[in-house]
């Protein structure tokens, strides 16, 4: 069917008072980027909902892009036409034909914006039900839970009709909860972790640490066609590639192997916290899941998050295995996540990590390394993408954005 427009309802939106305003814009400045492709549609936002003009943009394409989008609860894809009865008339007669297979029950459900037009909306109700009966004589009118209910609004600059209501992504619009700095691996459980930071309204930068040779470029490419998979829910994410060959070297030479993934985990996390400063964010966010391995327990954690002060949110913390695969697979990165390309962190595993490390140990063998030094040429050596769902640009050294 050919739509004209998209009538686009808010659902969590409608609760915030006196920054409804400021939410809606968001979600609006959203929707543009995610239908960036598409430089004919027209966005206008409104109080109580949002309508999409296509002027003859593909519905079709648009669709599916609009139900990945956060803050949108759900959708009606609309026909205009005339305001005229006789249009209207026929209008709800050709939808009818195109939807009405025989068995479903139907009702009318029109609105009258426009107080001018000839009829109210009960007398509305009573014309284009008529309509339908005549051109499809043993339909049955239902009012409670139609098969069909075919809705018909008149407005200032025409008379609009629908009758799906898909469903959206729901939650907060990216951006209106601030920015956050995912830490990006290749596994299943981060790419879930910045899924769920972005539906309750944060805007998420991928920081995703690189070891060559070690880790392969394949494995780079992965960890950005994860970013790609989460890019339709906002538009475009920032990807941020880390360079780690020297400190993971270092501190394999120079660390015993039982603290090794601590350690790591502390300069990781020590680098994450400055490129957020750097990049005005305002939280840290990770896929660790407790007790998941042995970085995650809960005294792994209280040694590794003693190098920031930063608030750490673990969106995936209390979900077990089969809970995250499940996600991952319903937004389409779990194959992506178990291809076997290995990151830094599997890469450098020890055998026998531990569990329980003790602080007093692991400063001791930190004094062994040169983390001011090794810090300050990681930074240099950032680069930055700006990642989309159908493309990206060209690499550029992260220096040029502070």
């Amino acid at each position: 069917m050919n739509y004209s427009e998209i009538m686009v309802r808010y659902g969590e939106l409608s609760t915030k008072g006196k920054n409804r305003r400021s939410f809606i814009m968001q979600l609006a400045s959203n929707v543009k980027r995610t239908l960036a492709d598409y430089p004919h549609v027209k966005v206008h936002a409104e109080r109580d909902r949002m309508h999409l003009l296509l002027n003859g943009e593909n519905s079709q394409e648009i669709i599916p892009k609009l139900q990945k989008v956060f803050g949108i609860q759900n959708f009606s894809p609309s026909i205009r036409v005339e305001k005229d009865i006789e249009v209207l008339k026929k209008a709800v007669q050709d939808v009818m034909a195109e939807i009405y297979t025989g068995v479903e029950t139907f009702k009318i459900t029109a609105k009258r914006s426009d107080h001018s037009f000839v009829q109210d909306s009960n007398q509305l109700n009573l014309t284009l039900g008529n309509a339908v009966i005549d051109r499809f004589p043993d339909i049955k009118v239902q009012m409670k839970k139609p098969d069909i209910n075919l809705r018909v609004e008149i407005r200032i600059d025409g008379a609009y009709l629908s009758y799906e209501t898909i469903q959206g992504a729901a939650g907060l619009p990216v951006g209106t909860s601030g920015k956050g700095m995912l830490m990006l691996s290749g596994g299943i459980d981060s790419p879930v972790a910045g899924y769920f930071a972005m539906k309750r309204g944060v805007e998420i930068e991928a920081v995703h640490f690189a070891s060559p040779p070690y880790t392969s470029e394949q494995a780079l490419q992965k960890a950005k066609d994860l970013t790609k998979k989460l890019a339709p829910y906002v538009g475009s994410i920032q990807f941020i590639e880390v360079p780690f060959t020297e400190i993971q070297e270092e501190i394999k030479n120079r660390v015993p192997q039982g603290y090794w993934m601590t350690i790591t985990r502390r300069m990781m996390l020590r680098l994450t916290d400055a490129i957020r400063e750097a990049r005005h964010g305002l939280i840290i966010l990770n896929g660790e899941s407790l007790g998941q391995v042995a970085s995650q327990t809960l005294h792994s954690m209280v040694a590794i998050n003693e190098v920031t002060n930063t608030p750490i949110v673990r969106p995936v913390a209390t979900m077990d295995k089969l809970e995250i695969i499940e996600v991952a697979e319903a937004i389409d990165t779990f194959e992506l996540s178990v291809q076997p390309f290995e990151d830094c962190c599997t890469i450098f595993a020890p055998p026998q990590p531990k569990t329980r490390p003790r602080l007093d140990k692991v400063h001791q063998y930190e004094e062994r390394l040169d983390i001011e030094g090794m810090m300050e040429r990681a930074m240099a050596g950032l680069k930055l993408e700006a990642i989309t769902a159908n493309q990206e640009k060209a690499a550029t050294e992260f220096a040029e954005f502070l």
